[in-house]
């Protein structure tokens, strides 16, 4: 059962941590990553069955208005260029987003209080393989709606209940995209930090980090799309600086999440 101790525990542990700190320079290597990893995937796009709308439809998930209007913005010119993008993007996005997940690293080996003994190859080579995962199942996810969707009316209209599905899709995708997010926690918590786990040891942050993201990204979108005017204070850079606080509300939540993983393999 979470008592009050448990809160006092991670509030102690936030400090003692500096998880802020730790946030801000994860929000930075996840901002250097974003948008190679954007140049890749929208290189990908002419050899797989999605296009540029279904990405943008899962970043409008979760993303705030100002952000998603940014990245579609990006996206738009980054599919006017050759096809050349893609081998640079496969470098770009891979070394990049591998520095990302070295710094998810560091924050969990803190707060797991153990050292990171691995060797630079070793520990690089985990969060390039950390990423292409991650990429896969990314992919996975904008492929799950689309032929779920076709799927979906194909078998309700057969039933003559295409209305009733298309009225309970959005939901749906939500669901899943949930599920992805999920899965892609629970392997990030169990493989990243340098201490044998069991798997069952990642699920609370996993449970965390998933309904903390889905609700943080939901709030902060309702705030910039209500009263947030962070485009009049600062002009055409306001999405930038939405996107840099939406990461830094993500970091800030994964890093909780592998500090609540620490707290309770420490009671353990």
């Amino acid at each position: 059962m979470i008592d009050l101790s448990f809160f006092r525990g991670i509030w102690r542990r936030i400090h003692e941590d500096e998880v802020p700190a730790l946030a801000a320079q994860l929000a930075y290597f996840f901002l250097l990553s974003l948008f190679p990893l954007l140049i890749f995937l929208v290189s990908l796009l002419p050899y797989l069955p999605i296009s540029h709308h279904d990405i943008m439809h899962f970043i409008r998930d979760f993303a705030p208005g100002d952000t998603a209007d940014f990245f579609n913005n990006n996206m738009e010119n980054v599919l006017k260029r050759d096809g050349a993008l893609l081998s640079f993007g496969i470098l770009a996005t891979l070394w990049s987003a591998s520095n990302g997940i070295n710094a998810v690293v560091r924050a969990f080996n803190k707060a797991f209080r153990v050292e990171e003994t691995r060797s630079f190859i070793v520990a690089r080579l985990m969060s390039i393989v950390m990423t292409v995962a991650m990429i896969f199942v990314f992919i996975l996810a904008l492929l799950l709606p689309v032929f779920g969707r076709e799927l979906g009316e194909l078998i309700f209209s057969q039933l003559g209940m295409k209305k009733e599905f298309l009225d309970t899709w959005n939901t749906m995708r939500w669901m899943v995209s949930l599920f992805v997010l999920f899965f892609v926690f629970t392997g990030l918590y169990w493989i990243a930090p340098n201490k044998r786990l069991k798997i069952t040891s990642a699920l609370p942050g996993a449970f965390f980090a998933t309904g903390g993201w889905a609700a943080a990204s939901w709030a902060f979108s309702f705030y910039v799309s209500n009263f947030g005017r962070y485009t009049v204070i600062y002009g055409p850079i306001g999405g930038v600086i939405v996107l840099l606080i939406w990461l830094y509300l993500s970091a800030f939540i994964i890093i909780i999440g592998g500090q609540i993983n620490a707290y309770f393999s420490e009671k353990k």
